[in-house]
């Protein structure tokens, strides 16, 4: 193995090491766990979907490591020095100064450098530490040193840093301030645990003064109330969901993290789960946050502590059924009570009959594919092709061709913003011979009426054409982190297994990039694979659900249906006000507030398909 030159600023001579090299080394020995997060915008996010396993290849674009692993430990302290907050002059002498300190505990370390004048410092352990023991220390670090980058340990599910070689915003790469050779030793032979014990024992002032600010925090009336609030659905509170995720807890209501994984479990078998479902989680890495409360005990023993928790857990349950969230029928409206959704307008009674209606929905999803051509070359043409999937969904749904789902629903079933929805409906309500025909507009609390109409100008086609088999997804949760690009090559590929790739872009007439961008972003999390032949098909064995609640996905449409649920109340009680009743109510041309409320909320129960729509 070769050498690196020494050098101890940017302007020192370049190493003699290549990057290839240093980052073939030092990276797999560094990261948190075998996995690696690439930079498609040039350094500025390195967002989950583009998450890959690492490997021992350079990557072509900025890559950051993963710090922690699934089990919510970590292999080494990541220092991050940046130049760009307090200038590079400072940066030079908090990094003399940590070093200077490390010393005299004993440690040894790893330096590297950015082009841009940032430094970074890596701490290997020989026995990994948990997440909140890590970021204790880190925390504490910072408020020595003001040009230290405290996040990168403070976010347990997307903390990642660049290691040596990795290649650098401002082109470049991650440079090493010492021999390769040094590097790797370090790296090889980590810091023992006695080490980090002195290192704590020396912070142990300003660990204590961390945590005592972090009991001091309070939360806001929203986070106080949200764990005593049991979701109608059945699921988990999204405080106790974050919990399990981040290993985050307020410090005023859970003293210790025993408190807190024991409240998760708690808040998991209320919501109907089983002890397997918790072990995957927080096997597969969903759950980092909970696994990490485990770390302080042996391997051996985790699986032990943990049924032991989980059967406290149910006792508790057991003995307060108040707590239970399972008695509540998971099919409930969190905003309203479901209608039927048939046509307003006696005149369409005669559209009744559920398999004349499913043959009608067939049809016309027919006539979508033939039509999908106009929707092409545009963001805003992916979003309409999304909204008439929606549209198609909810009418499959409810047997009917009509339609009564708000914009907010579809918001839900689309993964867009509610008023964006609303713009695309009324584009596609005006077009020509359009596949949508507004029957009825909304009133109070009912939402416009739509019917799902074949056009004349492909009415003989698409009854000609065969039914297409298998259900008509709107945006399935996943796709909301990966992006429509993705979920219209998943939908080809579902309906038609082995298709190349020229045949993928044919079908769903996108571009080549977007299609080789978006296969290679689902070939990495396994939903969709290649054969020997070239041709790809989807793997059936991964779960999007699971991904989904992996993304967090689950939990944001879940902060989504909250900010509805509480627009649906302020909406009633406007109308409970200025309308005596349903019939007089005003026309969207009178004077009330429409363009504050964007129209009135949705009658449809979101819940149920947008999260059956997940798996």
């Amino acid at each position: 193995m070769r050498a690196c030159a020494d050098s101890q600023s940017p302007g020192a001579p370049r190493a003699l090491c290549s990057p290839a090299e240093a980052w073939t080394a030092l990276a797999p020995l560094l990261a948190g766990q075998p996995r690696m997060r690439l930079s498609r915008d040039g350094g500025k996010t390195y967002p989950q979907k583009h998450e890959r396993t690492l490997t021992p290849a350079l990557p072509a674009f900025p890559a950051a490591v993963r710090i922690f692993g699934k089990d919510g430990t970590c292999a080494a302290i990541f220092l991050d020095f940046d130049s760009s907050v307090v200038g590079i002059d400072r940066v030079k002498a908090d990094v003399r100064a940590v070093q200077t300190w490390l010393h005299s505990c004993g440690a040894r370390w790893i330096e590297d450098y950015s082009p841009n004048g940032g430094r970074h410092v890596y701490i290997p352990l020989k026995k990994r530490v948990t997440f909140s023991e890590a970021r204790d220390l880190v925390e504490a670090l910072g408020n020595r040193h003001p040009s230290l980058d405290k996040s990168p340990h403070q976010n347990l599910l997307h903390g990642c840093m660049r290691t040596p070689g990795s290649p650098h915003k401002r082109g470049g790469h991650q440079e090493l301030a010492m021999s390769l050779s040094m590097a790797y030793d370090v790296a090889r032979r980590p810091n023992s645990a006695s080490v980090w014990a002195a290192m704590n024992a020396d912070l142990a002032a300003e660990i204590n003064a961390v945590r005592a600010l972090r009991l001091q925090q309070t939360l806001s009336q929203t986070d106080v109330e949200a764990p005593k609030i049991q979701h109608p659905t059945g699921r988990m509170s999204r405080v106790m969901h974050q919990m399990a995720q981040t290993g985050l807890y307020d410090a005023n209501r859970y003293s210790t993290d025993s408190d807190a994984r024991q409240a998760i479990l708690v808040a998991a078998a209320a919501a109907g789960m089983e002890l397997t479902d918790v072990e995957r989680r927080m096997m597969q890495g969903t759950w980092p946050g909970l696994a990490s409360f485990y770390a302080r005990y042996a391997s051996r023993h985790r699986g032990q502590a943990l049924r032991r928790d989980w059967l406290e857990a149910i006792t508790y349950v057991l003995k307060n059924p108040g707590s239970r969230a399972g008695k509540s029928n998971a099919h409930i409206s969190p905003t309203s009570e479901p209608t039927t959704h048939a046509p307003r307008n006696q005149a369409n009674l005669a559209f009744t009959n559920a398999d004349a209606e499913h043959r009608h929905i067939r049809t016309w999803r027919n006539a979508l594919r033939l039509k999908e051509h106009a929707y092409l070359g545009s963001r805003t043409g992916l979003a309409r092709r999304m909204v008439l999937r929606s549209l198609g969904e909810a009418a499959h749904m409810t047997a009917s061709r009509f339609v009564e789902f708000g914009v907010r629903s579809i918001a839900i079933a689309t993964g867009l913003d509610h008023t964006t929805v609303g713009s695309h409906l009324r584009a596609l309500r005006d077009e020509k011979d359009g596949l949508v025909t507004l029957v009825e507009e909304g009133r109070g609390t009912k939402g416009d009426l739509y019917m799902l109409t074949v056009p004349e100008e492909v009415k003989a086609a698409a009854e000609d054409l065969t039914w297409q088999k298998g259900k008509i997804h709107a945006m399935r949760l996943v796709f909301r982190e990966l992006g429509l690009p993705a979920a219209f090559v998943y939908e080809a590929l579902e309906h038609s297994p082995g298709l190349s790739t020229a045949g993928i872009i044919k079908l769903t007439r996108l571009s080549r990039t977007a299609v080789s961008e978006a296969l290679e972003v689902m070939a990495a999390w396994n939903m969709v694979a290649r054969d020997n032949t070239r041709a790809w098909s989807v793997v059936t064995a991964t779960s999007l659900k699971d991904l989904a609640e992996y993304f967090g996905v689950v939990e944001a449409v879940a902060a989504q249906l909250q900010r509805y649920r509480i627009e649906r109340i302020l909406w009633r009680e406007w109308l409970s006000r200025n309308v005596n009743t349903v019939a007089e109510l005003l026309s969207p041309d009178e004077n009330y507030p429409w363009e504050e409320f964007e129209g009135p909320p949705d009658e449809w129960v979101m819940t149920d398909m947008a999260f059956t729509r997940a798996g």
